[in-house]
């Protein structure tokens, strides 16, 4: 990626020079050579030099402008980026289902395909199911396999560094997965794993409910709660990756399972899964009192464990997205409890982004990864995946 950038030119101000240029033309629209001299604060010459670099790489097209034929003198020169140069891949590997989203290099949405996934899969039919998920969602765009230059995937559970889920109790065989080494033998570019809570709180500071908050937590509410944080903007993954698994509170003491706390019977819930407690969700909708403690308690559990968050991170917004998020009068509890058990209040609003959540937070992050490369004026240690 170092070497579409500079055309091969290593050097330390050519590649500061390509970086300061390209980032003048990263929003796509066409400028004069005369508008990105002036923008990049680079001599003409020098920008006439970075341009023709960037047009043979493949990232900057010169583009035909209709001529003002009562002017005289030189006809301007215009430029944009191209985004169609590469593509980006945002993918979420859910209990339920499979969602893969396409992008160009500007963040762009060309399409998304979605398919659906039983509770039961082993890992590696999940794994079948995501690649017949991308096959397909780039047929239908017309995008090739090559042209992707970064690929993020967002699971449930607490995945290390370098993509192994060290825990993960939601689908069959997921824990001790080296995700990330089985998928990057799927493509031929980088890939990152990362939490879908994580991803989910990238996306909803990207373009949903927390656009322009520094200091947030999206709780992805559902039978075992988790929870991703920002602090300043920036993703908070904590030491091991373990950070925002707020699920795990009843460990220290509370007897807080979910299936004794959906239970209408005085027994756990067994099985514990979406049918069983979408069937006390509508017997609580319905006016059942035993269900409407049920779902109480569950409610209690769940401020609880993010009031645990809030008191230690203090953030501005608290984003409740999941499944939990539709139960009906889910967010004044939340507030009300929060005011109590914690010294400030923040907001809590609901999640703006639906079930696209994840796969839109793995897409900012795939387009994280290849800014970085874009814009690096340090020269890469290793080369391009």
């Amino acid at each position: 990626m170092a070497d579409r950038l500079t055309g091969g030119d290593s050097s330390l101000l050519r590649r500061i020079n390509a970086a300061v240029t390209l980032r003048a033309l990263r929003d796509g629209q066409s400028v004069t050579l005369t508008r990105l001299v002036g923008d990049t604060g680079l001599s003409r010459p020098t920008v006439e030099g970075v341009i023709e670099g960037l047009v043979e790489s493949g990232l900057v097209a010169e583009v035909e402008q209709a001529q003002d034929n009562g002017r005289r003198g030189r006809p301007a020169r215009w430029y944009r980026f191209r985004a169609e140069a590469g593509h980006v891949l945002g993918i979420e590997i859910g209990v339920h289902d499979v969602r893969v989203t396409l992008a160009d290099l500007t963040g762009d949405i060309l399409g998304s395909h979605a398919k659906p996934a039983e509770e039961t899969l082993d890992a590696e039919e999940r794994l079948g199911l995501m690649r017949t998920a991308v096959a397909e969602l780039l047929r239908k765009a017309g995008v090739s396999r090559d042209s992707l230059w970064a690929v993020a995937v967002g699971t449930p559970g607490i995945v290390d560094a370098e993509g192994t889920v060290q825990l993960s109790t939601a689908m069959p065989g997921w824990t001790g997965l080296d995700l990330g080494a089985r998928l990057r033998r799927s493509f031929r570019c980088p890939v990152v794993i990362e939490n879908d809570a994580n991803l989910a709180a990238i996306a909803e500071h990207w373009k949903g409910a927390a656009v322009g908050k520094g200091d947030v937590v999206f709780v992805m509410a559902g039978l075992s709660p988790g929870a991703g944080s920002l602090i300043n903007g920036r993703l908070h993954r904590g030491y091991g990756g373990a950070a925002g698994e707020i699920g795990a509170l009843h460990l220290l003491g509370q007897e807080a399972f979910p299936e004794r706390l959906l239970s209408t019977t005085g027994k756990p819930l067994d099985p514990l899964d979406e049918a069983a407690v979408a069937r006390v969700l509508q017997l609580a909708r319905e006016g059942d009192e035993v269900a409407q403690v049920a779902m109480d308690r569950f409610l209690r559990r769940l401020v609880h464990d993010v009031a645990a968050l809030v008191l230690a991170l203090d953030p501005q917004l608290v984003v409740v997205g999941g499944w939990a998020a539709g139960i009906g009068g889910v967010l004044e509890p939340l507030r009300e409890r929060l005011a109590q058990f914690t010294l400030r209040s923040p907001d809590v609003v609901l999640a703006a982004l639906g079930t696209e959540v994840v796969s839109m937070g793995a897409l900012r992050v795939a387009l994280d990864h290849v800014e970085e490369q874009l814009f690096a004026v340090d020269p890469p240690t290793t080369g391009p995946r």
